[in-house]
């Protein structure tokens, strides 16, 4: 009889214990959740194997039944997570619970990761603070009739940035003018992974495509391996293919821009908007990069599935636009960007929109500017470098 009490009353004096403990720690918890939210929204997870309370704790205060048999039974589980060998394992991927308030209403505490976007240059260089009179989300927008080479619209034309995959224009020229066949197939490998900003492709390693279905998805889906292994499959390797491009550049003029690779993937691309209506003239010329550049969509069969690709561009699926050409592009150091050849109420125009500051924002700063167009009188110059300042 002694030993069944002694049983009973040290179960029962553990039982205490543990739920002593446990409201000790939920009010430390509560206290620092009010003082630190965030410290305690990061440390939600590890708190949770002490904290977790349930209606069997309240029930555990109880003495424990005895058994017929002389035994104390067990007693009731405290917490999911104590320390008992049978209890079950709290799996750290599901919701974190907790009873924080006086009332014990469920509180459910969600972990959400954010990153802001990184600085773009034309941000860290102050681009943005140029005030315009259509309050263009772009730091950069430069707007020239293509038949004169008139001005009909500046913002820090001259300012000279990254470009992103803008890059491809130049690409597809090199491409283009090595009249290397475009039925020859080419296959992706690890060496046209992008090893600098580590994005993602859903052209694997293994698919093959034949040079012409590689330019197409290239400058219409921005397709950043297949502009890689069309570097890699020009004559000389890729080395002399960035030499090629580069040496293109030097050739029309574009005296303040430099390219690093094929893709764009890299804040070493750099150009003006001044250069960048050189190269979309230029690129204009090639009938195969007008076609492949303003189509909204393209399939294309790797080898092992096929794959449906889009235009990264909205404006080519809008009726109202008469788009020639266009590319888009973007990376965090250049933000968003857009340049294309349209024709306006039958008038050729060059737009060119660099580090806009949003997803859509480039789109709608280029209706901004042919709207602008549509009422156009005289040329009116935003810029304030139109007097020859420094490049940053």
């Amino acid at each position: 009889m002694k030993t069944e009490m002694f049983s009973s009353l040290k179960v029962v004096h553990g039982v205490a214990l543990r739920s002593a403990l446990s409201l000790a720690v939920s009010l430390a918890v509560a206290t620092s959740f009010a003082a630190a939210p965030a410290e305690a929204l990061a440390k939600s997870v590890t708190v949770n194997k002490h904290v977790k309370k349930s209606s069997t704790e309240e029930k555990s205060a109880r003495p424990a039944r005895v058994a017929k048999s002389g035994k104390a039974a067990r007693p009731a589980k405290v917490a999911a997570g104590a320390d008992d060998e049978d209890a079950p394992k709290v799996s750290h991927k599901r919701r974190v619970n907790y009873r924080m308030d006086p009332h014990a209403r469920r509180a459910a505490v969600h972990a959400v990761a954010y990153q802001p976007r990184a600085t773009s240059v034309g941000q860290a260089f102050g681009l943005h603070e140029t005030a315009d009179s259509l309050a263009l989300r772009s730091s950069v927008a430069y707007v020239i009739d293509q038949d004169t080479s008139e001005t009909l619209f500046d913002k820090n034309s001259r300012a000279v940035v990254p470009i992103a995959s803008i890059t491809k224009l130049m690409t597809a020229m090199v491409v283009l003018d090595s009249h290397m066949p475009l039925t020859d197939e080419i296959a992706v490998t690890d060496e046209d992974r992008d090893y600098e900003k580590y994005t993602g492709s859903r052209l694997s390693v293994g698919s093959v495509l034949n040079r012409e279905d590689m330019l197409h998805i290239a400058l219409m889906a921005s397709e950043n391996r297949a502009a890689a292994a069309l570097s890699r499959y020009y004559p000389g390797g890729r080395p002399a293919f960035i030499a090629a491009m580069n040496a293109k550049a030097k050739a029309l003029g574009m005296t303040d821009t430099h390219f690093e690779n094929s893709t764009g993937l890299t804040s070493l691309n750099v150009s003006s908007a001044r250069d960048l209506v050189k190269m979309v003239n230029a690129a204009y010329q090639y009938p195969l990069i007008r076609k492949f550049s303003t189509d909204r969509s393209y399939d294309v069969f790797t080898g092992k599935r096929t794959l449906a690709y889009n235009s990264t561009n909205a404006l080519v699926r809008n009726a109202s636009w008469d788009i020639g050409l266009q590319k888009t592009g973007f990376i965090n150091e250049a933000g968003e960007c857009l340049v294309m050849q349209a024709n306006v109420h039958g008038r050729p125009v060059i737009i060119v929109l660099l580090d806009s500051y949003g997803k859509y924002s480039r789109f709608a700063d280029a209706t901004r500017l042919r709207s602008y167009l549509d009422t156009l009188g005289e040329p009116r110059i935003m810029s304030a470098d139109m007097g020859g300042g420094a490049n940053p």
